[in-house]
Order: structure tokens, then C-alpha cells, then sequence
């Protein structure tokens, strides 16, 4: 499956960088009093996104961590087999640091970890990278911004790590980066960061140098840093560094005398990028495995390659030439003759783990052709803890769902453990703990181990009155039913969508549900009459469609509004059978229907407020002035109340705000404690209150946070915390009709977070 981030394109305008690096405190916002007692967890979906790098501490066992591409990064604790979030004290105006460029843990000292922050290099993200910097273990941090951005959700992003902190004198701290930046260094534990002038080369390969957008053609650049701890001692620092370069003609650098000087490793073999090396210090051998682009997505040829350091004798110790690149790579350090590598991409029919037990000399597959179009395999694979990896699909052999894995750029053995085994795809992590079994024949068992990683991008929620609590559109994992927070939830079928993009509940008959997105097989419509048990793809689709957009279905259940991309918003009183265009709208416009009232529609474009008061089949703007004519925009019509209908978004500088109109969209009044707001969810009204309670992910009296309103909007109070910010939290939120004070808020890329009051 191909895994694409939900990006804030388009949202944002570039800020200007800084002439330097510098290290600034952390924004904490004043509040307007403290916030009402939460509790923050997750509804659980386990995994979701790409995970490129997995760092295992080579002083203390069982300390490790995992990046992800947007989604933060987090610690793995072994007393509850879960992975622990570190960034989710990450604020709004600092969302690009949810994207985690690399990761470093401190050999000397294993309390200090160190993060490299920022999401994208072109202008998607208007902020400057960071390197985050922690005394305990992630649990506090401090920031150094630097003068250039970083690219956590950039291409060749499982390459790595950039990061890499000298063993032996542990202030000493180097940064590959991107963007023609070169290599940096920091030599006081990461509080100030400066360019190492004298590294030669800041590197030359682009993923599409033809691209404009900034994306595809920035430089991939400085890939990583390895030490050789014997070059070093308790008083000096190591003298021994290799970098890895984007560069297909000088991919490997040298540096002998602690990074004064650098040279270009002879007799490196070109051709290819490094995506990964490893330095087996104990045989004194540094491995690379490299593929012909940068990935994550692609990768068509590449080597695995080996040099002894003593004699500098390249050797050549590729598993097989069969198209494609490499990338995970690692050493068993209990075993230093084993080496294990998967190719970095092999979309059909998958992925392939090869391990030699002599340096490289021979190698064993994970799995092998049986008789066509059987597979002999050495593993089983485990998805118990998320069921939904299979995509709901049935492939036709060699194929086989669940895969053994694709993306797999990282591929850690424990170096405390050679039957420990974790590797990333672009979905999850999966485990074993019995991998020496692989070279007696026996049967290797890797499972799920994903627990407490949530890197998802949220793009929809729905909380009905009855059956299940919570409904959701997710990107690149289609969606789920959620009955129990604390597992996956039922991830929907016919039609299966990569992603979902909206939802929709009939007012007065909740048990009706519609949905759309981006299909992986069948059509971009859905309908369910049970709740989501079940479903029905729509029959026929207008022409034209590039994307699912948004849906709304009327009060009764009777009649499906669909704005899609590419194509006009049209209307279906039939499930989807038959299609016709509506009459008064522009394309795109975001629209929702009446909770209360089945021949009423709304619908948004540009500023303009429409309304239908014949199912939706033609609709004329209201006399409404004063929205947001630029910037997101979301809105809803509230349960039980018939033309009651709350409007938010806009754009920093121009109108942004949260409106409120009693007279279905004709007049609407804007709330003036609310300076900025992002969406509008309704759940259970307070005791005593017979108005449903408002949240929003909003700015009030100068406070960006979550917030909850018990009294139809005339007081706010924040229910959040600075711990627990979640960075981008705009697309979508909804309370619990059934229970008040709940809240259920999307991010984009920690999944979905579940706020209960205390």
C-alpha cells in the first residue's frame, strides 16, 4: 500500500529563518485559569503509518525508541509491552515537529535522547527544524531551532540516521541534513549547533529535479554519521567518523582526526545511495546497503557492500540482483558475523529479509519459491493486536495478505538479544523474539508490536446517539467502527478505502451512516442501514471524480448530498443507483444536512452560506455576511434543533472565528470569546443544561487548546493541557451524545485521541 501523509498544504505561508541556530524555550501558553481535569488516551487502531527508524541504546538493554514520519516518536516500554509518546506536548504553532527527521540515544549517558524535528523543506511547513534535546528518556525536552528546515515526511526519509552522538565524549553531536545545509555539529549536547565548513560535500541527488513544488526536488543531502568507538577514549573524543552521502558518485566520507578534516572513502563503489551503513566495530567492517533512489515508495536495483577497515578491501556481498534496492540494515552485536537485510521496496508479491551468518559471504532468505505460486517460508506472521493489515483482502497468490512488509528501512537486531528482532513498515512494527530459530530451519514468529503507536491522519469523526460510539475517516487505513477504545476497531469493507475522507449519520435515523473516500478496489461510496456492521457500495459514481470529498445524508436517511473533488456536487435518492448534479452550488463546497429536518441542506463556498429546502436538489446562497471567505471552513447543523447550525475556520489576519446561526444559515452571529476555531463537535449536554456541549479546537482569549462550551457558546473553558496539545488538531471533532464531557479530536498523525473528564 502506498503510504501518503495528510499534509497542511496550502494552509500555511512560509516564515522566514533564522541567521543561526539558537535554543529556545518551549511557548507555553498562558491560561485564563487552569484546565478542567482530563484524561488523554488514544482509540486505539495500532500502528498506521510509516515508521523508518527503530534505535535500540547500545549501553543499556532494552532501551529503544522508533520515529516516525509525522507522527512524533516514541519509547518503548518493556513493563507493559508498549510504546510511549514523546512529542504530544508539541503545540499548534509548532506542528512541523511532529515529523521526526532522526533520532539519536546516548551510549554515555542513556537518559539523554535527542530528536532532529520538522516535517517538510519546502514551504508546506512555514516553521524552521529543530533538535530536540531530553535528559529522561523523552519525558522533558528543550529545544535548539536551527536556521534551515528538516524533512520528516520528506522523500528518502527512512534513510539514516542523521543523528549520531560520539560515544566517548558525548557532547559531541553531528547532523546530516537536507537542502544543500552540509553537516552540522553541536559540542555542547545540543544547546547551540554550528556547520562543519570543512565537510566537502552537502550532496547531489533529487528525487525529481523537474518537480516545482519543492518536494521531489530537494536535495536529499547528509544521510548519516557512524563512529568507530575504538578511535576514542574516556578523554578523547573518536577520531574514526563515516558519513553517508546522497550522492550516486561520492556516497561515503571519512573523517580520522575527530572531524577537523574529511575525505572521500577510496575505492567506495558509486552507482547508488547509501540508505543505510553499519559499523561492526568488534571485526572492524562497516556495511552499506544502497538502492538507486532515495525511497520510500521506489527503488528498482542497489548492493549491499562491505569494507574492512584495516586492510580498506571493498567486497561485494549483494544476497541477489533481482531489481530491487536495499535498505534495513543491521549486525548482531552478540554475533558479529551475522547480518541481516531487507530490500528497501518490493511491492509484489513482498518484502525479503536475507541473513548471513558469515559476513555476507552466503545468505538465507526469509522466504523462497515453492512450486508456482506457492511461497517456503521460515516466519508466520502474527496480527492479532491489528487485524485491519490485511486491507480486507484475498490476493491471488504469490501474494498473501497480511504482508511480510514493505518500506522496511528499519530492521533492528536487540544487541543486547540476537533473538530480538524489530523492523518498520509502512504500517506498522513487527516483532520476534525467537529469530536465531531462522538458522536451525524452525519456524521464525513475528507479531504485531505496535501497542501505544498511533501514527494516523484523521481526516473525519462521527459520534451517533446509538450503536457504536465512534465512527472514523482515517487516511491510508480507510476507517473503523469503534465499539471498544482500548483495540482496533472494525475497519470498513465494501467498498474498501485507502482513505476515508467524510462520514455522515441520518439525524433521525442514526443507524444510517454514508461514507466516501479513496478506494483500494470498488467505488468511492458507501452506505450502511445497521450502524457499520455492514455496507453497500454505491452502484454507479458521476464522472469526473478524483476524490472523495465530503458526504451528508438528510435527517431521514433518505437522500445522500456528495461534493467530490473533480466533479460537481450531485445528488442520490436511491443509494447511490442513480446521480444527479445540484443546481446553485459551485464544486467542491462543503456541504452537511439538517439534523432535524429531511428537506433541508447546507452548504459552504468562498464566504457564501447556501441553504435547500428541497432535499438538496437546488440550493440559493442566504443573506448571511461576514464568514470566511478564505482559509478551511467547517460546519454543522446541531441534533435535535432544526436549523440550528454552527460555522468555524478561516485564515490568520482575514476573518477567523467560530459563528452561530439560529435561523438555518440566514443570519449568523459570531461568538466573540472564541478568536480563532478549526472545527465544531456537539456531545451530551451538562446536567441541567438542555443545550448539547460544544467543543472546538480553537484559540480563546489568546489560549490555543481544546475547548468545551456547556452553555451554547457564551463561556468556554479549556480541556486540555500543555502535555497534551497533540500540534494540528483541526480537521475533525465531535463530543459523545451519550456521555458528557467526552470528546473524541482527530490529529494529523497521532490518531484519534480520546479526552474523558475525571
Amino acid at each position: 500500500m502506498r503510504h501518503l501523509k495528510v499534509s497542511r498544504r496550502g494552509l500555511l505561508t512560509a516564515g522566514a529563518l533564522g541567521a543561526a541556530a539558537s535554543t529556545t524555550a518551549l511557548a507555553r501558553p498562558a491560561l485564563a485559569g487552569p484546565p478542567t481535569a482530563y484524561t488523554w488516551s488514544n482509540v486505539e487502531i495500532v500502528g498506521g503509518g510509516f515508521v523508518p527508524g527503530i534505535v535500540f541504546n547500545q549501553s543499556e538493554p532494552g532501551l529503544v525508541y522508533a520515529r516516525t514520519d509525522i507522527g512524533g516518536a516514541y519509547r518503548w516500554n518493556a513493563g507493559t509491552s508498549r510504546w510511549v509518546p514523546l512529542l504530544d506536548w508539541v503545540d499548534w504553532d509548532h506542528w512541523g515537529w511532529t515529523g521526526v527527521a532522526s533520532l539519536a540515544t546516548d551510549t554515555a549517558d542513556p537518559d539523554r535522547v535527542y530528536l532532529a524535528v520538522g516535517t517538510y523543506t519546502n514551504d508546506w511547513d512555514p516553521g524552521t527544524g529543530a533538535v530536540l534535546r531530553s535528559r529522561d528518556r523523552g519525558r522533558t525536552w528543550q529545544a535548539t531551532e536551527l536556521p534551515f528546515k528538516l524533512g520528516g515526511n520528506m522523500p528518502g526519509r527512512g534513510m539514516g540516521e542523521r543523528l549520531a552522538v560520539d560515544p566517548h565524549r558525548n557532547e559531541n553531536i553531528y547532523l546530516g541534513t537536507p537542502s544543500g545545509n552540509g553537516l552540522w555539529r553541536s559540542t555542547n549536547s545540543g544547546v547551540t549547533w554550528s556547520q562543519v565548513d570543512s565537510f566537502p560535500n552537502p550532496g547531489t541527488y533529487r528525487a525529481d529535479p523537474n518537480d516545482t513544488s519543492g518536494y521531489s526536488n530537494d536535495l536529499q543531502g547528509v544521510l548519516w554519521v557512524l563512529f568507530d568507538p575504538r578511535t576514542g577514549g574516556r578523554r578523547r573524543k573518536t577520531q574514526d567518523i563515516y558519513v553517508g552521502v546522497a550522492d550516486k558518485a561520492n556516497p561515503l566520507y571519512r573523517s580520522t582526526d575527530g572531524g577537523a578534516t574529511w575525505s572521500a572513502v577510496p575505492g567506495t563503489p558509486t552507482g547508488f545511495l547509501p540508505h543505510k551503513g553499519v559499523l561492526e566495530h568488534e571485526g572492524g567492517q562497516l556495511y552499506l546497503a544502497t538502492s538507486d533512489t532515495g525511497g520510500p515508495y521506489d527503488g528498482g536495483g542497489g548492493q549491499v557492500q562491505r569494507l574492512d577497515l584495516a586492510t580498506g578491501v571493498w567486497t561485494d556481498v549483494t544476497p541477489e540482483n533481482s531489481g530491487w534496492g536495499y535498505s534495513g540494515l543491521t549486525v548482531d552485536r552478540q554475533n558479529p558475523d551475522t547480518v541481516m537485510v531487507a530490500t528497501q521496496i518490493a511491492w509484489w508479491p513482498d518484502v525479503v529479509f536475507f541473513r548471513s551468518t558469515d559476513r555476507g559471504a552466503t545468505w538465507t532468505r526469509a522466504w523462497d519459491w515453492g512450486a508456482w505460486p506457492d511461497r517456503v517460508k521460515r516466519y508466520d506472521l502474527d496480527i492479532t493486536d491489528a487485524p485491519w493489515l490485511t486491507w480486507n483482502a484475498t490476493p491471488a497468490l504469490p501474494e498473501e495478505a497480511p504482508k511480510l512488509g514493505w518500506m522496511t528501512e528499519s530492521l533492528e537486531i536487540d544487541p543486547f538479544d540476537s533473538d530480538r528482532l524489530l523492523y518498520g513498515t509502512g504500517a506498522t512494527i513487527y516483532g520476534t523474539r525467537n529469530l536465531t530459530d531462522w538458522d536451525a530451519g524452525a519456524t521464525v514468529h513475528f507479531a504485531v508490536t505496535a501497542r501505544g503507536l498511533e501514527e494516523t491522519a484523521v481526516l473525519d469523526l462521527i459520534s451517533p446517539p446509538a450503536g457504536a460510539h465512534l465512527l472514523s475517516a482515517v487516511g491510508d487505513v480507510g476507517g473503523f467502527v469503534h465499539h471498544d477504545f482500548a483495540h482496533p476497531g472494525l475497519m470498513y469493507a465494501n467498498p474498501t478505502h485507502g482513505s476515508t475522507t467524510s462520514l455522515d449519520f441520518a439525524g433521525t435515523a442514526a443507524a444510517v451512516i454514508v461514507r466516501v473516500g479513496n478506494p483500494t478496489s470498488g467505488t468511492r461510496f458507501g452506505i450502511s442501514r445497521d450502524g457499520g456492521t455492514t455496507w453497500s457500495p454505491a452502484a454507479t459514481q458521476p464522472d469526473g471524480i478524483t476524490g472523495g470529498g465530503r458526504i451528508a445524508v438528510s435527517a431521514d436517511g433518505g437522500s445522500v448530498l456528495w461534493s467530490p473533488d473533480g466533479a460537481p456536487v450531485c445528488r442520490s435518492t436511491d443509494d447511490g443507483a442513480t446521480w444527479t448534479a445540484v443546481t446553485g452550488l459551485p464544486a467542491q463546497a462543503g456541504v452537511e444536512a439538517d439534523r432535524v429536518n429531511p428537506s433541508v441542506f447546507y452548504a459552504f463556498s468562498g464566504g457564501v452560506f447556501y441553504a435547500s429546502s428541497d432535499g438538496g436538489a437546488s440550493f440559493a446562497p442566504t443573506a448571511a455576511t461576514g464568514l470566511p471567505a478564505d482559509g478551511d471552513v467547517r460546519f454543522k447543523a446541531l441534533p435535535g434543533v432544526a436549523g440550528d447550525v454552527w460555522l468555524a475556520g478561516g485564515k490568520t489576519g482575514l476573518a477567523y472565528g467560530l459563528w452561530h446561526s439560529v435561523d438555518g444559515g440566514t443570519t449568523f452571529r459570531r461568538i466573540p470569546a472564541v478568536q480563532e476555531a478549526d472545527n465544531i463537535g456537539f456531545g451530551k449536554a451538562a446536567p441541567r443544561s438542555a443545550y448539547p456541549a460544544l467543543f472546538s479546537s480553537a484559540k480563546v482569549r489568546g489560549v490555543r487548546g481544546i475547548f468545551r462550551s456547556d452553555d451554547g457558546g457564551a463561556h468556554w473553558i479549556r480541556v486540555n493541557d500543555d502535555r497534551h496539545q497533540y500540534a494540528w488538531t483541526g480537521a475533525a471533532i465531535t463530543g459523545d451524545p451519550r456521555v458528557h464531557g467526552r470528546v473524541y479530536v482527530s490529529t494529523n498523525g497521532r490518531g484519534i485521541i480520546l479526552g474523558e473528564p475525571c
